[in-house]
């Protein structure tokens, strides 16, 4: 890894970090970027010949990072970092000709096209196309060794063991010159990237091209490891080998391109074989576990595991023991391969057509429930990618969705045969309405029971579902227990349509027209208005929990000193099912209409229910206005009633949250509700917020939706102890 010392021509590791931040929100590609430096182009002047001076750099990386105010310190340690060539930072050509301090265009845009998002065959395309600058579609070796040293720096600031890449590379380039030419075509530079496992997952493969084939990434071994294919130890300071996801087969870099043991299958393909439990076994490094067959402890490499139910045995005892598989303790979860079987892409819908090629149909097994898992990977910054590869290894990757490609629908129809299953929602309340948006609109058989593992900040819907306010790294096979012991609860979705009283006028676009959560005017709406508005403008500033309540909490603040607000009861007017809320005692800067308690991640402002007086009955009507009878009405996200409260400020607020005051003002609980507003005013739904000019705004029930609540968290006490 790279050093932490800032020398000549070398990168912090602070400065990777923050430069693999900046491009995390960038939307941008490279390709698009350079074309501004040719002929014509809007940054044309900066470029001579094949490079560019310093301050065209600088205006590249405010371009592709999308970033206006990139601080100048950083711009220039990127700038000289590319003037030195080699990876030990020695100085080769740091000031191109014909451009005193400048650095080659090709080559930052080659080391930028490794770390972004994107295929792996599409970089390796472009990064040809770059390099062939007499476009005679041929590359010679001083040009490829370029494209390879670049290759070399990125890889060396992710932590791989570059002496040991670099060997693995040049092997390669030897084996596409079959002619010995000493230059290359696209097609050999393609086809030898593409059959080279430790280039592809440098440029970011994550997905398989056919089944049995390997989900690599490069990991760092705190513990003695041994490679699958030599039997050696990987040795090494920074990340010594690669690791499937899937599987866990464990090989050295220069190992991964030898003839490899197949990854566990994911389906079957004879219809003989569905309903057959049997085991799949991989070669592993049992660490002294004992074997279940013969009982006798297991050699480093002289073992093998069952990838469904985790059984050891060792080599010889594979064929002795029971054949059938019984998936383990997480046999409830797992969708077996003996549970899905590819049909003829003549006899289905091409929208089941997996990423793979394959169309895959899904037969329930007996006594299970499998689990159908959604991720985000983008919720909770890496936690989501660490939950995906997690899901993976513990289940069959087939029932484990990245929603970064193609959203929910895949999943869901991939599992539409089944009748008895679950879904878990890896993400953020938003992630958790997208998921219910897409179940609303997908035929399905059944709806399933949905629970949640929260990701990022906030998570009002998984706190009051029992989930917690963010998963904090625990494992995950015990979060699987308190899914099969969750209790199914039915929760209110209702609908919203707001009309603007003059179509013409220009206001933000509406973020949904459900609401799960809640729906909010005024003081609370104002701040995370703003706090949303900087976001999107400088989302690198909002790239950690700490980060995000200090920016709330100076929000909140602005928000106090200059009370945008206030008055808010001379700007609206609130029916409750035809009856209009009496606001003229009140002195309101917000309100908050409820359908689960808990609101800004974790405040309840709607607070405890006393216990009505002995004798008296609630009434149930459409709606509930009384004063004093509110005061005895509890929250229940199944009864088809949302409450409506109103909120006195920012200070109120923050007492609510603290504990210092129990709620904000119960105004009304109600079946329906309709707000006219006068005045262009901040409203959010579900914590996303938008400005909204005079409008009507009309809330009614729209439907319930299946989820699973976990158990009450066991008491920790001193006299609660097992």
């Amino acid at each position: 890894m790279a050093s932490s010392d800032v020398t000549e021509g070398s990168l912090t590791a602070v400065d990777f970090i923050q430069l693999q931040q900046y491009m995390e929100y960038s939307s941008l590609r490279v390709k698009d970027v350079i074309k501004e430096f040719h002929p014509g182009g809007r940054l044309a002047q900066h470029s001579f010949g094949e490079h560019v001076d310093a301050v065209g750099f600088c205006l590249f990386l405010k371009t592709y990072l999308e970033v206006d105010d990139l601080p100048a310190h950083f711009c220039q340690r990127l700038f000289r970092y590319f003037q030195h060539v080699d990876l030990d930072g020695s100085i080769k050509n740091p000031h191109p000709k014909g451009a005193p301090g400048g650095v080659f265009l090709r080559d930052v845009s080659c080391y930028f096209s490794v770390l972004e998002e994107g295929q792996p065959r599409e970089k390796l395309e472009f990064t040809f196309k770059l390099y062939d600058k007499d476009c005679n579609k041929l590359l010679d070796s001083s040009e490829v060794d370029r494209i390879i040293t670049q290759m070399m720096r990125a890889a060396n600031y992710l932590g791989w063991d570059v002496t040991e890449l670099r060997p693995v590379l040049k092997d390669m380039m030897t084996a596409i010159d079959v002619d010995d030419s000493g230059t290359v075509t696209l097609e050999e530079w393609v086809n030898g990237g593409m059959n080279n496992v430790p280039l592809l997952v440098l440029l970011g493969l994550k997905m398989t091209e056919r089944d049995g084939q390997h989900i690599w990434r490069m990991k760092h071994f705190n513990k003695p490891t041994y490679c699958s294919v030599c039997q050696n130890m990987l040795l090494g300071l920074g990340k010594q080998g690669l690791c499937c996801t899937c599987c866990k087969y464990t090989v050295h870099s220069r190992c991964a391109n030898k003839n490899l043991e197949p990854c566990a299958r994911t389906f079957v393909k004879s219809k003989i074989e569905i309903g057959v439990p049997s085991h799949d076994w991989i070669r592993a490094d049992c660490n002294n576990t004992k074997c279940q067959v013969c009982h006798k402890k297991i050699k480093t490499l002289a073992g093998r595991h069952c990838v469904w139910c985790h059984e050891m045995r060792h080599n010889d005892c594979v064929f002795t023991g029971t054949s059938s598989c019984d998936c383990g303790p997480l046999r409830d979860h797992i969708l077996p391969p003996w549970a899905i079987y590819a049909v003829s892409k003549e006899d289905s819908n091409l929208l089941h057509v997996t990423p793979d090629g394959h169309v895959l149909q899904t037969f329930p097994i007996p006594d299970t429930n499998p689990l159908l898992v959604f991720v985000n990977p983008k919720s909770g910054g890496k936690q989501g990618e660490r939950v995906l590869r997690k899901f993976q290894y513990l289940l069959n990757p087939r029932q484990v969705y990245n929603l970064s490609n193609g959203g929910p629908t895949p999943g869901l129809h991939f599992f539409r045969n089944l009748h008895e299953y679950r879904i878990l929602v890896c993400g953020g309340d938003g992630t958790v309405g997208w998921l219910l948006d897409a179940i609303d609109k997908v035929d399905l058989q059944v709806r399933p029971p949905v629970a949640v593992l929260p990701l990022g900040t906030g998570n009002d819907l998984a706190r009051c579902l029992r989930w917690g306010g963010g998963y904090e790294g625990s494992d995950l096979r015990e979060i699987l227990k308190e899914i099969e012991a969750g209790q199914l609860i039915m929760m209110d979705r209702w609908s919203i349509q707001v009309i603007p009283d003059d179509p013409q006028e220009a206001g933000d676009p509406v973020p949904n027209e459900i609401i799960n959560n809640y729906f909010s005017i005024g003081v609370d709406a104002s701040i995370a208005h703003r706090f949303h508005s900087m976001r999107e403008k400088h989302p690198q500033r909002f790239n950690s929990r700490m980060k995000n309540k200090l920016w709330y909490l100076e929000f909140a603040t602005s928000e106090t000193l200059s009370s945008s607000c206030k008055r808010l009861k001379d700007c609206l007017t609130i029916e409750c099912s035809g009856r209009r809320l009496d606001l003229s005692s009140m002195s309101l800067e917000g309100i908050a209409v409820l359908n689960i308690p808990s609101m800004h991640g974790g405040s309840n402002l709607w607070g405890e229910s006393k216990k009505p007086d002995s004798g008296t009955e609630v009434e149930h009507s459409d709606v509930i206005t009384d004063h004093e009878l509110l005061k005895t009405i509890p929250q229940d996200m199944s009864d088809k009633r949302l409450e409506v409260l109103g909120l006195e400020g920012v200070f109120e607020m923050g007492q609510i949250y603290t504990g210092l005051k129990s709620a904000g003002h119960r105004l009304a609980q109600t079946s329906q509700i309709t707000i006219r507003t006068i005045k262009a005013l901040p409203m959010q739904i579900d914590g996303e917020p938008w400005m909204q000019p005079p409008c009507t705004i009309h809330i009614t029930h729209k439907n319930q939706a299946k989820m699973l609540m976990a158990a009450p968290a066991k008491s920790s006490g001193f006299f609660h102890l097992k």
